[in-house]
């Protein structure tokens, strides 16, 4: 994923969040509506989710230090998994607690034609967010499905802002029947509903994003169709004879560690394994940019 191509989308994403988040609490406000509530609470948490994301993807690019020595790749994990977290706790809970409230109490709404028109302005501008996500993940998405895009992503941020935005999409959706219901039927039994809907989206979008990053966070390898580049760079030349294991890992989304141990001819003197080994990592890079962490070990046959 280009690092540009992310920001973008978690930037526009942001922008309609934090617009529509102050448009919905107005829209609470003057209605009492305990979805737009919901709807309220889910946008700020969103907005806070960029942030995050943004945060993260600065202190990854922070230099190798002593006690990191590979550098910290892994903190945009860190932040794509506190993001799945607050949207599960404040998002998702929070809405369930809402609905149950209102089942509880229930309220009738005041002004119910400005919940609509709000509705109505954030299904597009959250339309528009969803447009540049999707944009900017078809640059890199290639042949793969959504579903085998967002879960083999090692780039976290656009499957992140994907989700968000799709749920953010569906929630809009059932707060506007919600609202709608209940401004027709003067029931406030369809506004909770709706609350109690969009909590249980979250909350399962919530679980989805954090068993996925928590998989990158666990540590990933290369995908089969990086393997088989790396394995065809390692063999390409004369230098070595086969190769007896490799393993690969994840340091960061733009960042692959692979280390292999490979077999060298038995007349090969240590300078030219040496050199050969250069030459095989040269090789390993242009094949797989983001494996620019190589770890060569030789074995010379029968010796």
């Amino acid at each position: 994923m280009s690092a540009s191509g992310g920001t973008r989308a978690i930037i526009a994403a942001l922008l309609a969040n934090l617009g529509i988040a102050i448009t919905k609490f107005i829209a609470w406000f003057f209605s009492g509506s305990s979805s737009m509530l919901a709807e309220g609470v889910h946008s700020l948490a969103d907005s806070g989710n960029q942030l995050l994301l943004i945060f993260g993807g600065r202190q990854a690019k922070k230099e190798a230090d002593k006690e990191h020595p590979f550098g910290y790749g892994r903190e945009r994990y860190v932040y794509a998994f506190v993001v799945s977290i607050i949207l599960f706790s404040v998002g998702g809970v929070f809405s369930i607690y809402e609905g149950i409230e209102k089942l509880n109490h229930p309220e009738a709404l005041e002004v119910p034609w400005l919940p609509m028109l709000v509705l109505t302005i954030a299904i597009v501008l959250e339309s528009l967010s969803l447009r540049t996500a999707v944009k900017e993940s078809n640059h890199v998405r290639g042949k793969q499905t959504w579903v085998q895009f967002v879960r083999r992503a090692k780039a976290p941020e656009l499957p992140v802002v994907l989700l968000e935005d799709v749920a953010a999409l569906i929630g809009l959706v059932f707060a506007f029947i919600g609202v709608g219901l209940t401004w027709i039927t003067g029931n406030s039994l369809f506004d909770a509903i709706g609350t109690l809907f969009i909590g249980t989206l979250l909350i399962v979008v919530a679980i989805v994003l954090g068993m996925e990053t928590k998989s990158l966070l666990v540590g990933e390898g290369a995908n089969d169709d990086d393997l088989k580049k790396i394995e065809h760079a390692i063999l390409a030349g004369p230098e070595c004879e086969r190769i007896i294991h490799m393993k690969t890992l994840y340091l960061g989304p733009d960042e692959l560690l692979v280390g292999a141990k490979v077999g060298f001819h038995a007349d090969q003197s240590l300078l030219e394994v040496s050199t050969a080994v250069n030459v095989i990592e040269r090789r390993v890079r242009q094949a797989v940019p983001a494996g620019h962490r190589a770890a060569g070990r030789g074995r010379r046959r029968g010796r």
